[in-house]
């Protein structure tokens, strides 16, 4: 049985994600910065965290040239960043970046972020899958509540 790409998605939509933005920077130094949804830890020792880039990005190759990236967890209230980094067409060097422990630009405002240098590379489909040795972690607004995506919609966590 072929499944349609469009049935995929569906079904994978029932999957709630958070939303990270990964980023990462040219050899000269200008930041770039993606919306990912495609994002989980792998291991513990080492550690390490894998994303997966579609293979028609126009800056996959800052990703595979930098060998380092940093994945961005974004709060409910950064839902225009992500609009920002989902966007085709958008000036992706544009945001609100600083730089990280080990120097790859992060974020500003994320609820926690990772900055890891890629250990392995992958390819998965219509995709390349990166894992990255993580080289420093930090927790930025711990009493942020993450900003998820469900269904083709970003929602909130239901109070219990």
């Amino acid at each position: 049985m072929e499944i349609s790409p469009d049935l995929f998605r569906q079904v994978a939509g029932f999957f709630a994600t958070g939303v990270t933005v990964v980023t990462t920077e040219d050899g000269e130094g200008v930041p770039y910065g993606l919306t990912v949804n495609s994002f989980t830890s792998v291991s513990l020792d080492p550690p390490l965290v894998l994303i997966c880039l579609d293979n028609g990005l126009t800056g996959l190759d800052i990703f595979l040239e930098s060998g380092r990236f940093a994945v961005n967890i974004l709060t409910k209230d950064q839902q225009d960043i992500s609009n920002h980094f989902a966007s085709r067409g958008t000036d992706r060097s544009q945001g609100p970046y600083a730089p990280g422990d080990t120097g790859v630009p992060v974020v500003t405002g994320s609820m926690a972020w990772f900055e890891c240098e890629t250990v392995h590379r992958y390819a998965g489909g219509d995709h390349v899958i990166l894992v990255g040795e993580v080289q420093a972690a930090r927790v930025g607004d711990s009493d942020a509540e993450p900003l998820l995506f469900y269904r083709g919609r970003y929602r909130d966590i239901a109070s219990a």
